[in-house]
């Protein structure tokens, strides 16, 4: 398996033929390296509707007749627009060809703003657990630091998560370390930081941190890849 970075919470997963997204936002995502019209999709795992993470989602699925993965509202939503897709909902999990995908809980909010300024209420926020080629990996999305962290470590045991350190929106550096803790001391790598002013982070400090706690942090360069 290959694990493509693109910045923000963007990740690409290449597992055997198949290239499946999670949080695809290239087009309006000031660090991608690659835009969504240079790259192939066969599916895609939403954790919720914010514009950030689903930016991209929408043309992805109508060029390559990729499926959107996501919670009923979500899939829904995209459902109406003409996308092939699969709705799933928290704790549940279904098999498919490239792998494994649950969705979990996270604390967030889920919504996209229509071009007349109407919220669209997308159901609850999630984070996804997906299990390929032997490998586990958690995406945590957007998500403020909640006790469950620990069981998703004791059931699932990842060995790959990607936390969100940016703070104001999600969780900061201080409680990732927590998380990282929390779910069994996985490989961390930091995803939804310095996209914005906002949000801007001292990546090399928190990666410090969790060395100091003896878990290993990779903070990967937008565009950079790992073989796992």
């Amino acid at each position: 398996m290959e694990i493509r970075y693109h910045g923000h919470a963007t990740v690409e997963l290449v597992i055997g033929d198949a290239h499946v997204w999670i949080d695809p936002y290239l087009s309006d995502n000031p660090l991608a390296k690659v835009k969504a019209d240079a790259v192939r999709a066969d599916y895609i795992v939403l954790t919720h509707g914010h514009s950030d993470h689903t930016g991209d989602a929408l043309a992805l699925a109508e060029r390559h007749k990729a499926t959107i993965i996501a919670t009923f509202e979500l899939a829904s939503y995209f459902g109406a627009k003409g996308a092939n897709v699969h709705p799933m909902n928290l704790g549940g999990a279904h098999r498919f060809p490239f792998g494994t995908v649950r969705l979990v809980q996270a604390f967030h909010s889920s919504s996209l703003i229509e071009e007349d300024g109407r919220i669209v209420y997308l159901g609850m926020p999630a984070g996804a657990i997906i299990e390929a080629e032997g490998t586990v990996l958690y995406h945590a999305g957007d998500t403020a630091l909640f006790g469950d962290m620990k069981l998703i470590g004791e059931l699932y045991r990842p060995r790959i998560a990607f936390l969100p350190i940016g703070d104001n929106f999600t969780m900061g550096p201080e409680e990732a370390v927590v998380a990282a803790e929390w779910l069994g001391r996985p490989r961390v790598i930091p995803i939804h930081y310095n996209t914005f002013p906002v949000i801007v982070q001292d990546v090399d400090a928190f990666v410090r941190n969790l060395k100091e706690r003896g878990i290993e942090g990779l903070a990967l360069s937008p565009g950079e890849s790992l073989s796992v």
